[in-house]
């Protein structure tokens, strides 16, 4: 009877925190203004990515956004604290070697295809691996990214992202379909991003 009271009690408060997380958080068009946005990311797709963060509570206050529709020569990759109003990280993000060259053009949900896939995403646990450090996702845009897992999209580091390369060919290299990172950032943003936060990737 305790446990069943306890447990009550404690979805009781979680649902509470959400609602009271979502109120004090001010709207889209305010928290863009803050963050100042409007030169590095569209409205429509923050608006997008935001309330879907507002009204799903993780237990984090921090989401990622991704935009595609950028070039690799150019900063597509977000890492926001909403609570605290601040951007915490702006980085150059690799795009997978069929989904295009400069701009990322295809997008797939098919193994073996080595293209990126959008959509909504959550930042699951990590682990070593080829790439060194790296975190594991699970799409959760059914027929559009649900097959992230087992086409093995990760965040990872790699030499190829660094923006030294864009100064040599224009273009950061490409990956298998994986979001690859700077070395020198990937591990910071692994850890501040893991364990259950949201990842909005957009075309």
């Amino acid at each position: 009877m305790f446990k069943a009271l306890k447990a009550t009690f404690a979805l009781i408060l979680l649902l509470f925190s959400a609602n009271v997380f979502a109120a004090i958080l001010p709207d889209a068009q305010s928290m863009y203004r803050q963050l100042s946005l409007s030169d590095e990311v569209s409205f429509d797709k923050f608006q997008k990515a935001y309330n879907h963060f507002r009204t799903h509570r993780t237990g984090k206050s921090v989401f990622t956004l991704i935009d595609y529709g950028k070039p690799s020569s150019e900063k597509r990759f977000w890492v926001v604290d909403a609570e605290k109003r601040k951007v915490l990280f702006a980085s150059y993000v690799s795009h997978g070697k069929n989904s295009g060259s400069l701009y990322a053009k295809k997008f797939s949900n098919v193994v073996n295809s080595r293209q990126t896939s959008i959509g909504v995403f959550r930042a699951a646990e990590t682990y070593y691996g080829k790439h060194g450090y790296s975190l594991r996702l699970d799409g959760l845009s059914k027929g559009v990214n649900d097959n992230a897992r087992r086409r093995a999209i990760v965040i990872h580091g790699a030499a190829y992202a660094h923006p030294n390369v864009i100064a040599k060919t224009g273009q950061l290299g490409r990956s298998w379909g994986c979001p690859a990172l700077p070395n020198y950032l990937s591990k910071k943003v692994i850890n501040t991003i893991k364990n259950g936060t949201y990842i909005y990737a957009f075309a």
